[in-house]
């Protein structure tokens, strides 16, 4: 079953949103690396997500985590969406991908052979 999985915040300056952000909801984050940042998931529930420097998204967007990203994509395709670039991986085990919708928005898709 496909679940929300994450949130992404793009961002022109990195500083300055992880500090309007932690300033605002109190969140904790973690540097993955100078463009990335993780928003740490919050004990009381929810989801987490991160900070990351504005590129191919320029607008906040959810990410959905499916059993397989390909597949997943090509039900896109099928239905009236778009791809947007290529799939890519993060580890060994986990990739990602953006589509744009039957509406022109954007959403990311995960997945994870873990």
């Amino acid at each position: 079953m496909a679940i929300v999985e994450h949130f992404e915040i793009p961002a022109d300056d990195m500083d300055r949103a992880k500090a309007f952000y932690g300033m605002i909801f109190g969140w904790s984050m973690t540097d993955w690396d100078a463009e990335n940042t993780m928003i740490d998931k919050p004990d009381a529930g929810g989801i987490g997500g991160d900070i990351h420097k504005r590129n191919v998204v320029p607008h906040p967007t959810v990410v959905i985590s499916v059993d397989d990203i390909d597949a997943t994509l090509a039900l896109v395709e099928a239905h009236g969406g778009k791809r947007i670039g290529e799939i890519q991986t993060l580890t060994d085990t986990d990739r990602y991908a953006y589509f744009s919708d039957s509406e022109g928005n954007i959403v990311g898709l995960f997945d994870s052979t873990e």
